[in-house]
């Protein structure tokens, strides 16, 4: 079985310059913050700290549009160029949007981020200079990549190859584009966006800025997947409310909140939890708890495939919240529930030819694409539902939002590569 681990690139592309590049990035720490996401965008300064290095970065590649919102929100755009014979036969060829997020997860610690280099990757266990292990056997996807550069963390922080490995390969593509104008290509727009790991930065999309009629993210793991289908996801804040006294003459007189939100959390079924499911199973998660003996607050996350399995889940909650007044006399519990995006795949059934393009493009790097349903969802998930269709290709990393997290340097050259097939692919019509 061919294995991707050497793979050299069709096009005039330096892999050293992309590690380099994806190094710059990766080493600037910017772990959004989902509490302050929701007065500002972006939630942290640090992210403002890689947009303007991008926004110098690119206006110095010649790049004639570059323009920063005032929500950090960095567009680089391109004007078409279609041949002279082409344009004889009016051809129309959309807008096409290349996306990724400059954010990266409050999981878990994500600055200072000092990246490690492991060179020509002999197949064995990678260790961390924390004593944190990457192991082939429970990471097989690894066995692909003897030969290749396989980049980490020094194992105290996250890496950020979701989403700097993206960022990484659109800034190369952009690059290359600029370097050889003879590529055809219709309107391009590359988008680098704050706080997708909040779910909130799309909030504050700049859409009216926007000309593309389709879009990708670069925003997925393993080399050659495509993703068109994400969780419909659903924020609930319990709040619940209780009859505060002294404590030394609280008895048949207290209501005690923080006894409440917890009691309500051991109400939610296990066997539907993030830790406990997998494949298309869908799950609650509860996410934080905090308050005093008046008022305490949890703050839980609703996610599936099917939005009848949203609705049982939401039912399932008000349920609780019964119950929990009825053990708590005295207590109130009150339910505030969000959307925070919903499943894209419906729009991919109306526009089938947006995967097709991907799937060519991919293939014409020498591997199949696969096509797989994401636990989670993306910025694409909110365009989609926004009127730009957008589904998510890889840019080749694993294990996100942990500190194990590794991506190979061959992944990040494909998925540029893929960016440029892309554009040429909408080109041809």
């Amino acid at each position: 079985m061919k294995t991707t681990s050497l793979y050299v690139p069709t096009l005039a592309l330096d892999p050293e310059k992309i590690l380099k590049r994806f190094l710059r990035y990766a080493s600037i720490g910017t772990p959004s913050d989902r509490h302050l996401s929701e007065t500002q965008t972006p939630s942290t300064e640090s992210q403002w700290k890689l947009i303007r290095l991008l926004e110098q970065e690119i206006m110095d590649m010649g790049v004639p549009s570059v323009e920063v919102t005032e929500h950090g929100f960095l567009i680089a755009r391109i004007p078409p160029y279609i041949s002279t014979l082409r344009k004889k036969n009016d051809m129309a060829v959309p807008v096409v949007a290349f996306i990724a997020h400059v954010d990266t997860a409050s999981d878990v610690p994500g600055d200072p981020v000092r990246p490690m280099i492991h060179r020509n990757y002999d197949g064995k266990r990678i260790v961390l200079s924390s004593g944190i292990e990457i192991d082939p056997v429970n990471q097989p996807r690894l066995s692909q990549y003897i030969g290749d550069t396989i980049i980490t963390s020094d194992g105290t922080t996250l890496l950020g190859a979701d989403d700097k490995a993206g960022v990484a390969a659109l800034v190369t593509a952009l690059e290359y584009l600029m370097q050889h104008p003879e590529v055809e290509h219709g309107g391009l727009e590359f988008i680098f966006t704050p706080d997708e790991e909040t779910g909130r930065g799309m909030e504050r999309f700049p859409l009216d800025r926007v000309q593309a009629k389709v879009a990708y993210t670069l925003d997925g793991d393993g080399e050659g997947t495509v993703e068109y289908e994400c969780f419909n996801a659903y924020r609930v804040v319990v709040q619940c409310k209780g009859v505060g006294t002294h404590l030394g003459y609280a008895r048949g007189k207290l209501v005690n909140a923080v006894t409440m939100a917890a009691s309500f959390v051991s109400f939610l079924p296990r066997s539907e939890s993030p830790e406990a499911t997998d494949g298309r199973f869908g799950y609650y998660c509860p996410l934080e708890i905090n308050g005093n003996i008046t008022e305490a607050k949890v703050e839980i996350f609703l996610r599936d495939y099917e939005m009848e399995e949203i609705k049982r889940r939401l039912q399932t909650l008000e349920s609780i919240a019964k119950a929990i007044e009825g053990i708590f006399p005295g207590g109130k519990v009150t339910l505030i529930s969000e959307k925070q995006y919903l499943n894209m795949r419906d729009a991919f059934a109306q526009n089938p030819q947006i995967v097709q393009y991907l799937d060519e493009a991919i293939r014409a790097t020498g591997i199949e694409p696969v096509h797989t349903s994401i636990r989670g969802g993306t910025d694409g998930a909110r365009l989609t539902e926004l009127g730009i269709p957008t589904p998510n290709m890889f840019a080749g990393g694993s294990n996100f939002h942990s500190l194990t997290e590794w991506v190979p340097l061959s992944a990040m050259v494909r998925a540029t590569e893929v960016v440029i097939h892309l554009v040429q692919l909408w080109a041809k019509g």
